[in-house]
């Protein structure tokens, strides 16, 4: 299990739970794990935003970590199975129910989105400050600095990636090792809070790949051919759902090592990630129509295909806002911050609780 600290000077709620809490359930974990989980979910359609981050924020972070680490290690206890399956189950929910009107938000009305996703990104710093105010770990505070400038260098580096079209075309090929790696990076996306798995997926030019096998899969099935149905399943879906499950289960207990006996440096690290999740979240940005000669999804655009091509897939370029634009995305930012915040504060522990029972 994941070790953290239960020191009663410690701030309180999920910063501070021993391992029999982290195990533990009741009616108010159980909400915070719905909506983590369907925060995790939405996240999870949209490129620049951490599935990891949006639990950090509901305040079910290192329960989740736990519940992953322990279901792997085929350590069955009823509280993980039970948290890891309401998180789960909330995201795929979100996933089904939201992703049409969710795509539309984001391409429709980018710059509001973007605003809210900065706020509900931030949202989830004081719940990790909080992991490491109450930490033990001997080492000076400069290890936990030095490691957010790492983790905050690494996703700046993302986003510059993803925004100078590094992987769009996916002209990276796609084999069962990188379809494989593509897996891996989206279990990280789910671990690791301000990792983007669209971003993973764009750098390792993936990303139109798994996209088109989906849609090639939907339009089968639509026209009842499931023979051509499965041969994306074949070739692109269980290469990627190996490498997820491989993911989730290496880094889930990679992260559990590195809080037991680094604690500070990977607290600083992930704090550095979820900073700079924010970098690539530059509201003022909108489609933009592609020109003819550019290529998007790996075909070169031509007067014809011009203007049949999905608002979805347009290009994206940084536009000068207008003051109330600014003054909007200020408050869906605060909107987005208050959101988190208050889904942070909903049902945590009360101080002495996580010491007077035990599993």
């Amino acid at each position: 299990m994941i070790w953290l600290p239960t020191r009663r000077s410690a701030p309180r709620g999920d910063n501070a739970l021993d391992s029999s809490t982290l195990n533990r359930i009741s009616p108010a974990v159980l909400v915070r794990c719905c909506i983590g989980g369907v925060l995790m979910g939405l996240a999870n359609l949209v490129p620049g935003i951490s599935g990891g981050t949006m639990l950090l924020a509901a305040g079910v972070y290192p329960r989740f970590i736990n519940a992953i680490s322990e279901v792997t290690r085929l350590r069955l206890k009823l509280g993980p199975v039970v948290i890891l399956g309401t998180v789960v189950a909330a995201a795929l929910l979100a996933i089904v129910l939201g992703a049409g009107a969710l795509k539309d938000f984001v391409v429709n009305q980018r710059w509001a989105a973007y605003s809210l996703f900065i706020g509900l990104t931030l949202g989830g710093v004081p719940a990790l400050w909080g992991l490491v105010r109450a930490s033990k770990d001997a080492r000076p505070m400069t290890a936990v600095w030095i490691a957010a400038i790492v983790g905050f260098a690494a996703m700046a580096a993302l986003a510059v990636a993803q925004q100078s079209g590094l992987g769009a075309a996916g002209g990276g090929g796609s084999n069962v090792i990188m379809l494989g790696l593509a897996g891996v990076a989206g279990a990280s996306a789910m671990i690791l809070p301000g990792v983007s798995g669209g971003y993973l997926l764009l750098v390792l030019g993936q990303y139109v790949p798994i996209l088109s096998a989906i849609d090639s899969a939907k339009d089968a099935v639509r026209a009842g051919d499931y023979a051509a149905a499965l041969s994306p399943a074949r070739t692109v879906f269980v290469p990627v759902g190996i490498g997820v499950v491989v993911g989730v289960a290496v880094v889930s207990n990679v992260l559990r090592i590195m809080l037991a006996r680094f604690e500070k440096p990977t607290l600083g690290l992930l704090l550095g990630l979820l900073l700079g999740a924010v970098v690539g979240l530059w509201p003022f940005q909108q489609g933009v129509l592609p020109e003819i000669g550019s290529t998007v999804k790996g075909e070169v655009v031509t007067a014809e295909s011009q203007a049949t091509i999905d608002a979805e897939d347009w290009p994206i370029a940084y536009f000068t806002p207008t003051g109330s634009q600014v003054g909007g995305a200020i408050g869906l930012i605060v909107l987005g911050l208050g959101v988190t915040l208050g889904v942070s504060w909903l049902g945590r522990e009360k101080p002495g609780r996580e010491t007077t029972r035990r599993d």
